[in-house]
Order: C-alpha cells, then sequence, then structure tokens
C-alpha cells in the first residue's frame, strides 16, 4: 500500500540526519540559545529578507496556531478564519480552548478576501455585546491545495493595517505554495506583507519543526514568556534548528517541495486527461479529483488516500498528496492503475 494520505510518512531528507550525528556530541547551550539556533534565525532573516525579523522554533504546526493566537490576542478578541482553515476545522477546538472564538467564514476556494473581512468587522460592530475580531488566520497553501497570490495578499495587508487587524499566515505548506507553478510570491513578499508566518519543516523534508517569524519586533513583545509557558520552549532546541540549517542552505526547502508540486501535477494531468473533474483548482502537491466510487474503490487496493467529500451517489473527491520523497516510479504506477481502473 503506498500512501499518498498525506505529506509526512517519510522521516526526514538524509542532510538533516546526516547533520543531527555529525553534531551530536557537540555541547551546546540550551533552550535555543546554540550556535546553530542563532545561525538559522541569521539564515532566516537572510531568506526573508528582514533583518529585524523575530524567530522561534516550535514543534508543530497546531501547537504553534494555538500559541502565537493565544499570546496575540486579548481575553475579547477573536480570530477570523475561512471554515476550511486548519484552526477552524482540524485543530479540535485548541483555539477556543484559551477563551478565543474563531469567526469561520464560507469560502468557495479556501481564501480569505478583504471583502470577507469587511463584512465581518460589520457583523462584529455591536461594541460591546460581540467578541472583537483583531487577528486575521490565512493559509498558504490552503487546506484544499489552492494558494494567494501577491495581489491577493497585498489586498489583505492593506485592508488589515488599514482596520487594526493582525495578519497571520500559517505556513505549514508555504513552500508548497511558493514554488506551485502559478505562484508570484516569494518568501520576502510573504515577510512584507503579513505580520508573523511560520515557515513549515513537518511536512517538507523535516522530522519535526516550524519557524515562527515574527516580522516587526513589537508584535513578539514577551512572546518567550508565552513560549515557555505553553511547554513549548525545549531544552534541545538545535534538534529544530539544525533542520532549518539544512533545509535552507542551498535552498533545498523549495527543491524538495517542487518535487512534490511535480508529482501531484503529473497525477493532476492524468485525472484531466481521463476526464475526471476537480473538487478545487490546486498547483500545489494537494490534489482533489472527483473519481467515480468503482475506480475509488479499486485504487483503494494499492493506494492510501482520503476519500474527501461525497459529491452524489456515484463518485466522490478525493484527497491526493504528494511528498518530498514520493517516489516518481510510485506515481507512475497509480497513474497507469488510475488509466485501467
Amino acid at each position: 500500500m503506498y500512501n499518498f494520505k498525506n505529506d509526512y510518512s517519510e522521516g526526514a531528507h538524509p542532510n538533516i540526519l546526516n547533520k543531527l550525528i555529525e553534531t551530536n556530541l557537540i555541547q551546546q547551550l540550551g533552550y535555543g540559545e546554540d550556535e546553530y539556533s542563532i545561525q538559522a534565525k541569521a539564515l532566516l532573516r537572510e531568506k526573508t529578507n528582514n533583518p529585524e525579523a523575530v524567530i522561534y522554533f516550535l514543534s508543530g504546526g497546531t501547537q504553534t496556531n494555538l500559541i502565537v493566537i493565544a499570546s496575540s490576542l486579548r481575553a475579547h478578541e477573536a480570530v477570523i478564519s475561512a471554515k476550511t482553515g486548519h484552526i477552524s476545522a482540524n485543530e479540535t477546538g485548541a483555539i477556543e480552548a484559551t477563551g478565543h472564538k474563531v469567526i469561520a467564514i464560507e469560502t468557495t476556494d479556501g481564501k480569505l478576501k478583504a471583502s470577507d473581512l469587511q463584512i465581518t468587522l460589520q457583523e462584529h460592530a455591536l461594541r460591546p455585546h460581540v467578541v472583537k475580531p483583531r487577528l486575521v488566520y490565512i493559509s498558504n497553501s490552503t487546506e484544499i491545495g489552492t494558494i494567494y497570490t501577491k495581489a491577493d495578499l497585498l489586498s489583505l495587508s492593506e485592508f488589515c493595517k488599514a482596520n487594526n487587524l493582525l495578519l497571520y499566515l500559517d505556513g505549514a505548506r508555504l513552500g508548497h505554495a511558493l514554488t506551485a507553478e502559478n505562484s508570484d510570491l516569494t518568501l520576502s513578499d510573504v515577510a512584507q506583507l503579513t505580520d508573523m508566518f511560520y515557515i513549515g519543516a513537518t511536512k517538507n523534508g523535516g522530522l519535526i519543526g516550524e519557524a515562527i517569524v515574527f516580522n516587526r519586533p513589537e508584535v513578539a513583545t514577551d512572546f518567550d514568556y508565552v513560549l515557555k509557558q505553553r511547554g513549548a520552549l525545549l531544552a534541545k532546541g538545535r534538534l529544530l534548528a539544525i533542520q532549518f540549517l539544512e533545509l535552507f542552505r542551498d535552498d533545498l526547502y523549495f527543491s524538495l517541495a517542487r518535487h512534490a508540486n511535480v508529482m501531484a501535477m503529473k497525477i493532476s494531468a492524468a485525472v484531466k486527461e481521463k476526464g475526471y473533474p476537480f473538487l478545487t483548482n490546486s498547483t500545489t502537491n494537494q490534489i482533489f479529483p472527483i473519481l467515480p466510487n468503482t475506480v475509488i474503490e479499486k485504487l483503494n487496493e494499492k493506494y492510501l488516500f482520503y476519500v474527501w467529500k461525497a459529491i452524489d451517489e456515484k463518485q466522490s473527491a478525493v484527497r491526493l498528496i504528494t511528498s518530498w520523497a514520493t517516489d516518481e516510479t510510485m506515481v507512475d504506477a497509480f497513474i497507469e492503475d488510475l488509466k485501467n481502473a
């Protein structure tokens, strides 16, 4: 059974494992004061073209979202998200458990627009009887594979600045978004147009790890206290930092993401050739073809993937995900089985 169910089935890129072994017995300070953390933060500041960025390394995406959002909001403030957003749909109410409401907005493509935010602000104008929207949460790529263009992000950024909203970007699959064939965004653009974002390694070649980047120091005030209080400040911070050093050395991070995208687009082309439609227009490593249930049953004999949504009695949308390590021979095998199913 070959796994197209997620992009974290494999361990880590060999460069990371080799570096962890190479540095294993070199003594270092703890809690992010080690030389690797210092070097990795300097490298990411260079890559984002933001020498003022404040950076921390955390272990996972849900943990990062919870701590960043909770630390950014006062008790009466809320976060705006697409209904499909990870904090709304896949984090077991983690944000609500911190006492903050997630205002979920229905979208057609998983992306928020300035017009969505305007409506939300109008709906929450009855002060003090409703929560106060304060932070806007977006994902790039989104949970349904779509991406934000530079114009999209610029529009959101300008609206947030004009309305005293913080803009936070979940970058669990940021590499895949930035290397998508139709992307015009750069890492520097993301750093310029958001208040904070994170760079995900878990789903792109790392064992574990996300790098939260605060683009303005004042947004990160006292974040270290919250990080420690929430149990996310690792004594062996070197383990996370070394991974980012290796991933961003010679832009390995982007080449790994590009491979995942290419593998997904190869499957996507085969799906189109068969005449099957898609649930969303994705150019990243997540694709959502709509297949006959009989075809799904046949493919399930050899491949793992999610049945995402029933379309009608005879067909369903499935989610296929490729990774930095997806074997192209297995992609070819899947395509051949799809043709013959």
